[in-house]
């Protein structure tokens, strides 16, 4: 399985509030992490970089290899990880209000499991087809789902940014956790929205099912093409390439 990543701030930001990360557990269960913080002066930033080094180090303790502990793990680490955020964020005015989205996967032999909060993205590309495997938890999402708007309105839509499920701000953070069955050639995508609100699913598509590009040049192209398109937010993306052979 080879892994890359990479994380840029945008032409618009001045900071980079996004982290990103992958990390292996005592059994050789893999991790990896994109989280995009949100809120305080510099609360993006702290949110974000707790809940990826925070819930990595704490997979890296662990030695399970069952994806039902794995999902158990994961449920519990992210609502201790959410009260640490709102803990720090009462403790510093100047992080007041901070929160992050997450998007994660745990990698096992035949299957792996990918969570989300926020409206960062987790994808799968299969034979050649990306698919999306998360549900944005945002305002436009909503509306989109009870047919106020279209998918296409939705991509500019001034209330776009508004998110409703998070880690930090508020007591509940749920994730949406689903587990998926692993074929051999998989791509898996997690990304913040810096970069699904520059470039389309069929731009997404093509670079990462592009043969000739090694992970490292498809995570820089698609970077590269995300501030061609504007670059209005940090930029992040974590690409995953399971190449295994799968048990029948």
């Amino acid at each position: 399985m080879d892994i890359a990543y990479q994380s840029d701030v945008g032409r618009a930001r001045e900071k980079n509030e996004d982290s990103v990360g992958y990390f292996k557990n005592k059994a050789g269960v893999i991790f990896a992490i994109v989280a995009d913080g949100l809120g305080g002066h510099q609360g993006g930033e702290v949110a974000s970089e707790m809940a990826v080094s925070h819930l990595g180090y704490q997979f890296e303790q662990t030695n399970f290899e069952d994806l039902q502990k794995a999902i158990f793990w994961l449920e519990n680490s992210a609502k201790y990880e959410n009260e640490m955020i709102l803990k720090r964020a009462d403790q510093y005015y100047d992080l007041n209000g901070m929160g992050t989205t997450l998007v994660c996967v745990l990698v096992f032999k035949d299957s792996f499991v990918l969570a989300n909060i926020g409206d960062s993205r987790g994808y799968l590309l299969r034979e050649g087809k990306l698919s999306q495997l998360t549900e944005d938890h945002s305002l436009v999402n909503e509306l989109v789902k009870r047919g106020e708007i279209s998918a296409e309105e939705a991509r500019n839509h001034p209330q776009k940014n508004i998110i409703t499920r998070t880690l930090g701000i508020s007591n509940a953070a749920k994730l949406d956790i689903n587990s998926f069955a692993i074929q051999k050639d998989d791509y898996i995508l997690l990304c913040s929205d810096g970069l699904t609100n520059m470039l389309t699913n069929d731009q997404l598509q093509d670079v990462v099912k592009d043969k000739n590009l090694s992970l490292t040049s498809k995570c820089q192209k698609l970077i590269k093409s995300a501030n061609a398109a504007g670059g209005s937010d940090n930029i992040t993306l974590l690409l995953m390439h399971l190449d295994r052979e799968v048990s029948d």
